[in-house]
């Protein structure tokens, strides 16, 4: 009899530890499962703000540049002086120039400057190189010096300059006084008084990407300096007559 209750005890203590083992193994399942999932959801909200922050860059620096267009425009017919925007590439910058005496912008100059006077050692050494071919009298060309300019960007400003977001890089230029897209050195847009500018495709992308999707093109009205911000690289396209008429009614910016 007390060898029989002996037994029914440790029978009992058996089936308790077993029970309790069970529990534990379940329990502690389930805790992976739940840290498996807390980090599945991390993970996925981390991969999926890393593939935003460079969009909202690319989106933020391209609306900079829209608006810099803006404050060019506004500036040279408020104040009478021409105005220019400089996209610099090496620096992956822009700021805003004004210059000293009126000027006519020249086409098809292969030295980007749109006949002002050269700013950088390459375009001296192409203005020099022109003039030697061209063996004529020099003319006068306006200097520009940058201003202080606000209402466009809320980047840092570096001596006067606005970078573009960090990753962002100047894919290509190209304005009417250009002979074909500006990849490298500076780009100039210019703003008359009397409220014109150039025909204008501002193309920005992320890093040094070629793929069409991480690219934003910025389109510029001559006529009344509006900006269309459209995806993927925008070639220039000169204006017919009816487009000029349709880009007088429409404000995009």
């Amino acid at each position: 009899m007390h060898r029989t209750a002996s037994s029914s005890r440790s029978a009992l203590s058996l089936r308790s530890s077993v029970r309790h083992r069970v529990a534990s193994r379940g329990l502690t399942l389930i805790e992976i499962l739940v840290v498996l999932a807390i980090m599945a959801l991390i993970s996925g909200v981390v991969i999926g703000g890393t593939m935003q922050l460079p969009t909202a860059r690319l989106k933020s620096s391209a609306t900079m540049i829209a608006s810099a267009v803006k404050v060019a425009y506004t500036r040279a017919t408020a104040t009478s002086r021409d105005i220019r925007l400089v996209m610099d590439f090496d620096q992956q910058a822009i700021w805003l120039e004004q210059s000293d005496v009126p000027m006519l912008v020249q086409g098809k100059d292969r030295e980007a400057t749109g006949g002002a006077d050269p700013m950088t050692t390459k375009e001296q050494q192409a203005i020099a190189e022109g003039e030697r071919i061209v063996k004529g009298v020099p003319i006068q060309k306006p200097r520009f010096s940058p201003i202080d300019a606000t209402g466009f960007g809320d980047s840092m400003v570096i001596k006067g300059k606005k970078p573009l977001q960090r990753g962002i890089t100047f894919r290509s230029v190209q304005t009417t006084h250009d002979d074909k897209p500006r990849t490298e050195g500076r780009a100039y847009l210019y703003f008359w008084r009397g409220g014109r500018t150039e025909l204008a495709s501002i193309q920005i992308r992320i890093g040094d990407s070629e793929e069409d999707y991480q690219t934003l093109s910025l389109e510029v009205s001559p006529l009344t300096g509006t900006v269309k911000i459209k995806p993927g690289p925008v070639n220039l396209e000169i204006p017919t007559d009816d487009k000029q008429k349709s880009d007088r009614e429409e404000s995009i910016f």
